[in-house]
């Protein structure tokens, strides 16, 4: 029987779901997902997918042979006893080694299960301002002017 493996934190979630992303390792991703139909994931540009395919889309992004290094920065946390939202910007290292790509912005939801937190939400959106690069982060990146639908 596979050991599940528990967080006692949503940061303790967060930090395993970005060592799995680095690493490229599809059974620490499954880990930090909760094991439930609710939950949902939106990658950079992609579609808004739920339940089991959350957890395909890593298998197909992990079958490169590559992980990727996200770092999270300008975190904001917002927790109750039940639930955990992290507002945060992923920087991406280009592969040649010239720099970052512009700030991923990212929501990071958590919920507290009986095997401890578990990741049930995570929505990556392209930087709507990709001037921004080098991997200078500004809070205030989506406070800009510019094309918005709401």
């Amino acid at each position: 029987m596979k050991q599940v493996r528990s967080f006692a934190t949503p940061e303790a979630a967060e930090a395993a779901f970005y060592q799995a992303m680095a690493e490229a390792d599809y059974a620490g991703m499954q880990g930090v997902w909760a094991a439930m139909d609710e939950i949902v994931c939106v990658h950079p540009g992609g579609p808004r997918l739920t339940g089991a395919s959350v957890l395909e889309s890593w298998r197909a992004i992990f079958s490169r042979g590559r992980g990727i290094p996200a770092t999270p920065q300008a975190v904001h946390r917002l927790q109750t006893d039940e639930l955990a939202v992290h507002s945060l910007l992923e920087l991406v290292p280009k592969g040649d080694g010239s720099g970052y790509y512009p700030p991923v912005i990212v929501t990071n939801v958590y919920r507290r299960t009986e095997s401890g937190w578990r990741m049930v939400l995570h929505h990556a959106h392209m930087n709507p301002r990709p001037e921004n690069e080098g991997g200078e982060v500004h809070e205030d990146t989506a406070e800009k002017p510019g094309p918005r639908l709401h």
